[in-house]
């Protein structure tokens, strides 16, 4: 039975954390971006973070890490639609950090390409910032972002 983009997509957030599912469904050689094309910083705190090109193997881990480095309280897709061979989800998720005991929820947005019955390309983005302070265990960070504005320090 042929199952439509959506429906793959789908069926893949449903459970991304099962071999059997993600090898069903994904490319193996697929490309998935996590959060970032390439950031070192970001690859610390999130080691799934970055492009990576091997498709089911990559997915598979980051959702795997995912699920180690926090509880996923909720994972809410709020809007699914696709056209040809894209997909986009919209949605929200509550994340609640394993080590620090912090909750977080993040928006969060998935472009999807599926060909042949099988996701071929995956781009993942969310709130890193506010992700990210679940795992923030002391210090001040100080930024300078506006040009007519003074510092701000998030404590």
């Amino acid at each position: 039975m042929s199952s439509t983009p959506v429906e793959i997509v789908q069926a893949l957030l449903k459970d991304p954390t099962n071999p059997e599912v993600v090898n069903r469904l994904i490319s193996p050689d697929a490309i998935y971006v996590s959060l970032s094309y390439d950031n070192p910083d970001l690859k610390k705190l999130m080691p799934w973070a970055g492009t990576h090109k091997d498709g089911q193997a990559a997915i598979l881990k980051t959702f795997q890490d995912v699920n180690t480095f926090w509880t996923i309280d909720e994972f809410d897709i709020q809007q699914i639609f696709g056209e040809g061979e894209n997909v986009a989800v919209f949605g929200s998720f509550t994340v609640h950090s394993v080590k620090l005991d912090k909750t977080f929820i993040s928006p969060f947005s998935i472009l999807a390409k599926v060909k042949n019955g099988l996701v071929t390309y995956m781009q993942y983005m969310e709130d890193t910032f506010g992700t990210g302070s679940t795992f923030r265990s002391g210090g001040t960070w100080t930024f300078q972002s506006n040009p007519d504005g003074s510092e701000v320090s998030v404590p």
